[in-house]
């Protein structure tokens, strides 16, 4: 039995196809259209799947959208209603679009499916899941565990924000929910804005921005912005956001309260904005690990996943498994409203069809194959593809490929690696992916000036072979999707010379190396680092690479981040790579077997390609 689920109309539009249980393909609209964050319908997502499937939309037995969108307008209709005659101009702004458009986006779909394949045949096998228990089906059906309590945290579905759920078997129970307003994604979202931040892309700027401020306004947010209660539940007040009826996440008495108006956009970041960040980074440390206690001491499991938003807040996420209310925790990599198509075509599955779950709950694997589920090309379409784009490249066999990678990463190049299939979610795992040289103290400023385009004070990942990742990181454990901290080891050699007296009392640090002398390109202020440990089970052709780096270095990591420039979606095919490659400092691309090297590129093939700030 083939499912399609389908999440759209918000943000991070996705498709994706299970066969009788077995996750065949997933991949978000942003990577084909190359809209950041694309919110539209997922055609060329939904195509993908059919094509990576061998199916036709004839071929499919069941599509399920990822939310209910007539409950979603019962709650701005009740909000609306509740806080008259606050809020007018955002009703009168919302509710023509949603009697013109969203009200009637079972119709929609169906058209769009039918754009897509005619064999769809319209809304006849259409259905629509809660959002919540997509995010829950996204989390614990692919899990390593048979039994778990399923935490979703975001801003808004419908209506719910929190909820916890137990997973047993093929069965997800409700246990309890916190409601629309009161929500710690939108409160992580409204200092995300105040901060200058975009709303739904900028909070893991936030998160990174923290470690360069104090929690100093920790105490304020607890004491008007936040009622945290110990069992975790808590409520916002009001009266100091606007997101609500507004057209804006804060409102007046929200900046008095913290004496400044919002951030521009791209204005300077101070102090102020870095301690901001830290705060509220605090906050939402303290509620979660409230819920999470609170819900282990009911239950009594050990296992925990999470999904949802707020569960890609990797340092978060950190703060739990070192706090060990749950020994062993497993987060969707596709946490955000992505993964809810994955989630929504589970939740059929399992719980309508009563399908079989193939999780590997006996050897402790996920059923994510490593998150590797978009799109990949074959060679010979590689090379004719790059060679219709003017691209001068060499062809070279695998055991060449990496050791000429390797070789150019120690002499610290940096370069783009494209490979296999296409990550799910927003990380890059060693597919789509820019590679460096963690030992090299000028990488970080190199990569977000030079290549990435982006914020200096923005943080990069290391990737390390799991097999030695204890040595370099005792607190990692297995994390395979980049979703969580861990501190360098305190055997390893520390830098001394952090300080930076040109900084003034109002001025964040300027970058600087983290506080490790080995890694310094990808260990943060406070000792940290957002890790990916790599499998050679999960990822050969990655594993082999960075091996071969080790043999020539002696040191197993290297940097990793997302193939893209600010304001582009990662590469999703060879020509968005080779784009990619001619308009940023890259110095080398390896697209498959294909290498290319900048020095050998004709400068008229630069596409000079131009994208809105994130």
């Amino acid at each position: 039995m083939r499912i399609l689920g389908l999440s759209a109309f918000y943000h991070d539009a996705a498709a994706a196809l299970i066969e009788d249980g077995r996750i065949i393909a997933a991949a978000q609209e942003e990577r084909f259209s190359r809209i950041r964050h694309d919110e539209a319908f997922p055609a060329r997502a939904v195509r993908y799947c059919l094509e990576a499937a061998g199916t036709t939309g004839a071929g499919i037995d069941t599509v399920v959208f990822y939310d209910k969108p007539f409950l979603k307008f019962e709650r701005l209709l009740e909000t609306y209603l509740a806080m008259a005659p606050r809020g007018f101009r955002s009703f009168r702004t919302a509710i023509p679009i949603w009697l013109r458009e969203k009200l009637f986006q079972k119709a929609e779909i169906g058209r769009a499916l039918d754009a897509v394949d005619p064999g769809f045949g319209g809304t006849g096998r259409l259905l629509f899941s809660r959002h919540h228990l997509s995010h829950a089906a996204s989390a614990f059906y692919p899990s390593p565990f048979d039994e778990a309590v399923v935490l979703t945290m975001d801003g808004v579905g419908e209506w719910t924000t929190t909820s916890a759920m137990i997973g047993r078997g093929t069965s997800l129970t409700p246990l309890r929910e916190i409601d629309f307003p009161h929500s710690l994604g939108l409160l992580y979202s409204a200092v995300t804005q105040y901060a200058g931040f975009r709303v739904n892309s900028g909070e893991y700027k936030l998160m990174g921005l923290a470690p360069y401020g104090r929690p100093v306004h920790a105490d304020t947010m607890l004491g008007n912005l936040i009622d945290l209660k110990p069992d975790g539940s808590y409520r916002l007040n009001l009266d100091f956001f606007d997101f609500a009826t507004g057209l804006t996440m804060t409102n007046r008495h929200f900046h008095e309260l913290f004496g400044q108006p919002p951030r521009a956009p791209d204005a300077p970041l101070t102090r102020f904005h870095a301690d901001l960040a830290a705060s509220v980074q605090l906050v939402l440390e303290r509620a979660v690990l409230a819920i999470t206690r609170h819900l282990a001491a009911e239950t009594g499991l050990p296992n925990l996943c999470l999904a949802g938003g707020v569960a890609l807040n990797c340092v978060a996420n950190a703060r739990l498994r070192d706090d060990r209310a749950f020994p062993n925790i497993w987060v969707q990599p596709a946490a955000g409203d992505a993964g809810g198509a994955l989630g929504a075509a589970l939740a059929v599955w399992h719980q309508q069809e009563g399908g079989a779950r193939h999780a590997g709950v006996a050897d402790g694997q996920d059923a994510m194959a490593g998150a590797l589920l978009g799109p990949a090309f074959p060679q010979a379409d590689i090379e004719a593809r790059l060679a219709a784009r003017g691209a001068r490249f060499r062809v070279v066999g695998d055991d060449a490929l990496t050791a000429e990678v390797a070789d150019a990463l120690a002499r610290g190049a940096a370069v783009g690696w494209f490979q296999g299939r296409m990550e799910y979610g927003p990380r890059a795992l060693g597919n789509r992916s820019i590679l460096a040289d963690a030992r090299d103290p000028d990488m970080q400023r190199r990569l977000n000036l030079q290549i990435k385009n982006r914020e200096s004070f923005r943080p990069f990942a290391p990737a390390v072979l799991a097999e030695a990742a204890e040595d370099w990181f005792p607190s990692a454990g297995r994390s395979p999707y980049m979703l969580f901290t861990a501190g360098i080891a305190a055997d390893r050699p520390r830098r001394t010379d952090l300080t930076d007296p040109a900084a003034g009392p109002d001025t964040i640090l300027r970058p600087l190396p983290g506080p490790s002398a080995e890694i310094p390109a990808v260990v943060h202020l406070d000792g940290s680092a957002r890790l990916q440990t790599v499998h050679k089970d999960l990822n050969p052709r990655f594993h082999a690479l960075i091996r071969a780096f080790a043999d020539r270095t002696g040191c197993p990591v290297l940097v990793n981040t997302s193939f893209n420039v600010r304001g582009e979606p990662v590469v999703c095919t060879p020509e968005d790579a080779f784009a990619c490659f001619m308009d940023c400092g890259l110095d080398l691309l390896a697209i498959g077997n294909c290498l290319l090297a900048k020095a050998d590129q004709d400068p008229a093939r630069a596409a000079r390609r131009h994208f809105a700030p994130d």
